[in-house]
């Protein structure tokens, strides 16, 4: 074997050894990356979990707004990248506890009654407004002591949640996307999707509560959305009972 043979030889076999370590090293890297989002999203290979979506005000008995239907196709492609499974549940059938199996509910209370029995007990620092008689104050958050009013098309907030249930053997977690209209929900999911990598870095598998606001949604539809605060804490801590009517303090 010549010198030319031979440093062809070498040559092929150099070029095959980078191209197995590049392969691995891709491998090495998608797994890992694979595993933290899997572990963020409590969605192992083949795990199962549930969509709890809630019902339009009018219509077939089991029928979805157009913009919660867009939510579940972006949460059901998250749930497919991680190589998990989903059960697609209406609101009023969802009647089991969590932990168990990650779960996304969608919608707010007032069309959702799984979301409003998640606020209750896992957000007691929240309340939204449902009165069905319009007023300034329908459909607005009061986070603390903040309140958040909608402005349709123009200025709608949500809160976007991953929680887990403390003191309990099961921590999948409860993802939450609550928004003022149907258009936010579907925003919610869609922040999700973008940013869940950096949430994941920022927070582990924690708890969190995001308040979100969706710009101009008229024009832009889902995607302008912004972070307005991180409100865990207070969203987590009990509002103060409001006073009896008539009380007054003694002199």
């Amino acid at each position: 074997m010549n010198d030319d043979v031979r440093n062809i030889v070498l040559g092929v076999v150099a070029a095959g050894i980078s191209a197995a370590l590049g392969w691995v090293a891709r491998t090495y890297l998608y797994r890992r990356k694979l595993r933290r989002k899997q572990a963020f999203f409590g969605l192992p290979d083949n795990s199962e979990s549930l969509l709890v979506v809630n019902r339009g005000a009018a219509g077939p008995e089991f029928a979805v707004m157009r913009y919660d239907v867009f939510a579940l196709l972006e949460l059901a492609a998250l749930i497919k990248d991680c190589n998990a499974h989903a059960q697609i549940l209406p609101h009023d059938t969802a009647r089991q506890g969590f932990g168990e199996r990650t779960e996304f509910c969608v919608g707010g209370p007032a069309s959702n009654r799984r979301m409003a029995a998640h606020l209750s007990s896992l957000l007691p620092g929240v309340r939204v407004n449902v009165d069905a008689e319009p007023s300034p104050d329908r459909g607005s958050f009061l986070i603390g002591s903040e309140r958040y009013r909608v402005e349709n098309g123009r200025e709608e907030y949500a809160l976007l949640a991953r929680l887990t249930a403390e003191r309990s053997q099961h921590t999948r977690p409860v993802f939450l996307f609550c928004g003022q209209t149907s258009i936010t929900n579907q925003a919610t999911t869609r922040y999700l999707a973008r940013n869940h990598e950096r949430l994941a870095r920022k927070y582990g598998n924690n708890s969190f509560v995001l308040l979100l606001k969706v710009i101009n949604s008229q024009a832009y539809g889902p995607d302008v959305v912004e972070m307005v605060e991180d409100v865990t804490r207070v969203a987590q801590t009990p509002l103060p009972a409001p006073a009896p009517r008539g009380s007054h303090r003694a002199s």
